[in-house]
């Protein structure tokens, strides 16, 4: 192999919002020295439960980054919400995820599909593993969604409402995202939140 061949990605990515790998490209982020390509599903494939197991501290549901294995531990917790996501199996793709919370933070920052100033609430936007490093949102950064089909009123719009991340804040919370107006919280681990599912491709 040369070493042109060596440094080419082994994945060619697509534009933001485009269609891949059984969803849409929403952006990359590092894990371990390495980059993985992240895909959001399709509106069509959104859900709606509790991130379960209130009172429990789930082990191995902490990062960040690694969405699959926080969902795995919280199914093998008993979570009903995550052995759904699961179960998914969209575009021939079966290895879906609820989102780790920097993977959330993509979703919003490329998809968001209102036009409300951001709510700018201690670190919203902070997000050190992703590439580019997300900065702390403004009022107006990010704005409304540029990318067809996920403003809002279309097709793959996310909901102005709450989505639960895979990422545990405690025994009693997890992180979740308002896509109304991009604040960054914990709640209520039996609160009913919305799910989008995401998948990930190693790049390099």
């Amino acid at each position: 192999m040369s070493a042109v061949e060596k440094a080419a990605p082994a994945v060619q990515l697509p534009e933001i919002g485009q269609p891949f790998g059984g969803g849409f490209f929403s952006g990359i982020t590092i894990e371990n020295g390495q980059r993985f390509a992240n895909i959001t599903a399709g509106a069509a494939h959104e859900l709606v439960g509790e991130w379960g197991e209130y009172g429990e501290k789930i082990e191995g549901a902490d990062s960040f980054t690694d969405s699959r294995s926080n969902t795995e531990a919280m199914a093998a917790s008993g979570s009903e919400l995550a052995q759904k996501v699961l179960s998914l199996d969209i575009g021939g793709f079966t290895d879906w995820a609820i989102p780790a919370r920097d993977v959330q933070e993509l979703q919003y920052r490329h998809f968001k599909p209102t036009s409300r100033e951001n709510y700018c609430w201690s670190r919203d936007g902070d997000n050190p593993n992703s590439l580019p490093v997300g900065l702390m949102y403004t009022e107006e950064s990010p704005r409304k969604t540029q990318v067809p089909g996920f403003a809002e009123g279309e097709p793959e719009a996310f909901q102005d409402r709450r989505y639960w991340s895979s990422s545990q804040r405690s025994a009693y919370y997890a992180f979740c995202m308002d896509f109304d107006v991009g604040y960054q919280y914990s709640d209520g681990k039996f609160n009913e939140l919305r799910v989008r599912a995401v998948r990930r491709s190693l790049i390099d």
